[in-house]
Formats: structure tokens, C-alpha cells, sequence
């Protein structure tokens, strides 16, 4: 690399940490970060173990201060406004010229709220919110909808690519969110027809893996139905992206569109089929959980 990076990396889960070690593995010098120590401690045995230069601050000050670069990947608003804003935030604790990435999947309100305050400081920043799950995560080829200035974008750009396969300048502060806002809602009716199909399938008694190679060659194909029919049909759910979050996603959606004075009623739908599948416990499982909302063939 001909202009390693000192990195801060602040939120090391399930998606945050694989990406803090493409960092490191493309040959910049790391320093995790994350409210949950032993989670921090866990990330940097794992990855240290590969020779790869990281290592894990106590303190978000201790982290911070220095880098050339921090970014975040944490759970809600109020989560990154704790971390980030006010006298004891991490922003306050950036130099001027300081770049801040946030893949963070927040409300544009709040992406807009910081970019303004880290304007005020001096810092180029870029919301930057995530497609492609745990898996994309680890095996470096997220999808990235960003927002921020050309120049921001410009000092970013070369960053992301450590664990992009795709990275979009869709416009200025909080258009990354809104993006993100537009991805899940378009997940969400996927995956409502899906889980349809998938039951309809089984009902019929048909021959669930050649029913996949039928139709997914056609215009029913979907990365969720390359990807999931197949757990779906298995009933298997404890992996990638958890419903709790993907119901925090499409609330941000439906509050977009409110305040647009649209209606998004499949989106409502599906936000009450999932409520209905955290009742039966699935508040962890992934997002193709949405089926249980549906009889097993047979009951």
C-alpha cells in the first residue's frame, strides 16, 4: 500500500470487525474500539492471529486521538450520537483533516447532524451504510450507498475499497441513510413473496431444489432467493442479518416516508409479520425468518 493509514475502527460485530481487518490486511495499522471490551479483546485475538497490525484501545480517546481515519459501525441513533457527539465524543476528539466514515444504518436526521458538526471541526464526513450482511462483511464485497462532499467521497473512496465490491456517491449528507432506507424497504417486499413462494412450493409437494433451479433462472431471481430459498425451505434462520435490526431499519423507512407524506403499506405489512416473529422468539434469527409468519405445511 503506498499510504498506509493510522485507522480507528469503532464497533467490532458481527459486521464492523470483519471490515476493521480487510483494513489491516490491505496494510493499515488498526486500532479497534468497542463498548463491550470483551467483544474488542475476542476481535483482536482472532485477527492478531493472522500477523495482521491491529490492536484494541480501553478508551475511546485512546483510540481516537491521531488517527488519520475513524469509522463506526454501531447500532442505532442514539448510539452513535453517545459515541460521537458532545464533550466526551469522539468528534470532539478528531484533529482537523480528520476523515470520518460512518457504515452505521441510522436515520438521515442524525448523518446530517454530524456531518454539520464534524464540518465545524474541520472533519470530512461520509455516512456510509452497508448492504451484503455478515456475509458480504467478511468476505470484503459489501455494497456502499454514501453520502458527503466530493472531497469527503475523494479521501473515502480509497478506504471502503478494502471491503467493497460496490461503492455509490449517491449525494450530499444523509443520502447514504436515505439509500439505505430505500434497500430494506425493497428487501422487505422481497422476501414477503419469497416466503409466499417458498410455502406454496412445499404445499404443492413440489421438488423444492428443482423448483429453485426453475425459477431462478428467470425474472423471479433475486439474492434473496439465490441465498435463502433453500434455508427458508430447511427452516434454518441463525445467521446473517437479525430481524431486531431489520425491523429498526424499516422504522427509520416508514419515518422517511411519513415525513414525505408517502405510504409504504407493504412496508408496514411486512414490519408486522416480523413483529409477529419476534413474539415467537426469532428476534435474533435472520431476516428470512419472515416465513414463520406462515403455517408449516401441514399444521
Amino acid at each position: 500500500m503506498s499510504n498506509p493509514k493510522n485507522i480507528a475502527f469503532l464497533g467490532l460485530g458481527v459486521m464492523g470487525g470483519p471490515m476493521a481487518a480487510h483494513l489491516a490486511r490491505a496494510g493499515h495499522t488498526v486500532t479497534g474500539w468497542n463498548r463491550t471490551t470483551t467483544r474488542a479483546e475476542a476481535w483482536m485475538e482472532r485477527f492478531s492471529g493472522e500477523g495482521l497490525p491491529v490492536r484494541i484501545a480501553i478508551s475511546l480517546r485512546e483510540a481516537v486521538e491521531g488517527a488519520d481515519v475513524v469509522l463506526s459501525c454501531l447500532g442505532n441513533d442514539n448510539d452513535l450520537a453517545e459515541v460521537m457527539l458532545g464533550d466526551a465524543g469522539a468528534l470532539a476528539m478528531m484533529r482537523p483533516g480528520t476523515l470520518f466514515i460512518d457504515h452505521t444504518t441510522v436515520s438521515p436526521a442524525i448523518a446530517r447532524r454530524i456531518a454539520e458538526a464534524a464540518e465545524a471541526k474541520g472533519v470530512l464526513a461520509v455516512d456510509a451504510p452497508v448492504s451484503g450482511g455478515q456475509a458480504g462483511a467478511e468476505n470484503g464485497n459489501l455494497s456502499i450507498m454514501c453520502g458527503g462532499s466530493d472531497e469527503a467521497m475523494a479521501e473515502a473512496e480509497p478506504v471502503m475499497q478494502c471491503y467493497a465490491a460496490r461503492i455509490v456517491h449517491i449525494g450530499a449528507a444523509g443520502a447514504g441513510q436515505a439509500t439505505k432506507a430505500v434497500n430494506q424497504v425493497c428487501i422487505a417486499g422481497v422476501l414477503a413473496g419469497l416466503s409466499e413462494g417458498v410455502r406454496l412450493a412445499q404445499a404443492s409437494h413440489l421438488d423444492m431444489d428443482k423448483v429453485l433451479e426453475a425459477i431462478s433462472g428467470g425474472a423471479a431471481q433475486s439474492w434473496q432467493m439465490d441465498n435463502r430459498w433453500q434455508t427458508m425451505a430447511a427452516g434454518e434462520f441463525d445467521f446473517g442479518f437479525a430481524i431486531d435490526w431489520m425491523r429498526k431499519d424499516l422504522a427509520i423507512a416508514m419515518a422517511e416516508a411519513e415525513e414525505a407524506g408517502l405510504e409504504l403499506p407493504v412496508t408496514e405489512l411486512v414490519d408486522q409479520y416480523y413483529a409477529k416473529v419476534q413474539e415467537l422468539g426469532g428476534n435474533r434469527q435472520d431476516t428470512s425468518a419472515l416465513i414463520r409468519h406462515l403455517p408449516e405445511v401441514g399444521e
